[in-house]
């Protein structure tokens, strides 16, 4: 009989497998370098993921939580800070002490888009973030329908600039181009909106 899962435990080991990703990647994981490179057997692995379908979606879970988790840490977000700052602030700390793991998502969800990754953890994700940020927005008078639209959109520029920046490394111009969308933000919830 299979010794039950200690979720500290699992918790822990996904801290351990997202530092390895965020240095080596995804495109290759194997489980059995994983395993060594952490100093584990293969049997710690599969005793916590049955595979690694499993594992990816794990980490995913893991990295939006995280995410969710700072977010919500912000000074003043649970005083109704305005979007806009909440993209500014969301965006110092991206670029200046999350960059690894920006790289990480994009590089799972440009596997995702290409077809690479099987199943249905991206687009579960990408769902949970756009809910995530229409809820931010309801909570500050957009309307329901408005919300979940502009919370995609939100995340769509947001996410092309990130990868703007990994890509070309042009901080000033993508640094412009956050303070513009910050105040586009901004502008949802000071304005009248139509559904």
């Amino acid at each position: 009989m299979a010794r039950p899962r200690d979720p500290r435990r699992r918790s822990e080991l996904l801290d351990q497998i997202v530092g390895y990703l965020a240095e080596h990647g995804i495109a290759g994981l194997s489980l059995r370098p994983l395993a060594a490179a952490l100093g584990h057997s293969t049997y710690v692995l599969t005793h916590h993921f049955k595979d690694k379908d499993e594992l990816i979606s794990a980490v995913l879970a893991h990295l939006d939580q995280r995410h969710k988790s700072r977010l919500r840490a912000l000074p003043g977000w649970r005083e109704g800070r305005s979007i806009g700052d909440i993209v500014r602030a969301s965006w110092q700390w991206h670029i200046t002490e999350d960059l690894p793991m920006v790289r990480l998502l994009h590089e799972i969800e440009g596997l995702s888009a290409a077809g690479r990754l099987r199943g249905p953890y991206v687009p579960r994700m990408l769902g949970d973030r756009a809910e995530f940020v229409a809820e931010v927005l309801r909570a500050r008078g957009v309307p329901h329908a408005v919300a979940l639209r502009n919370a995609t959109l939100l995340n769509a520029a947001y996410t092309g600039l990130q990868i703007d920046y990994l890509t070309t490394g042009d901080k000033e111009r993508v640094d412009a181009a956050v303070a513009e969308l910050a105040a586009l933000a901004d502008a949802w919830t000071s304005l009248p909106t139509t559904s």
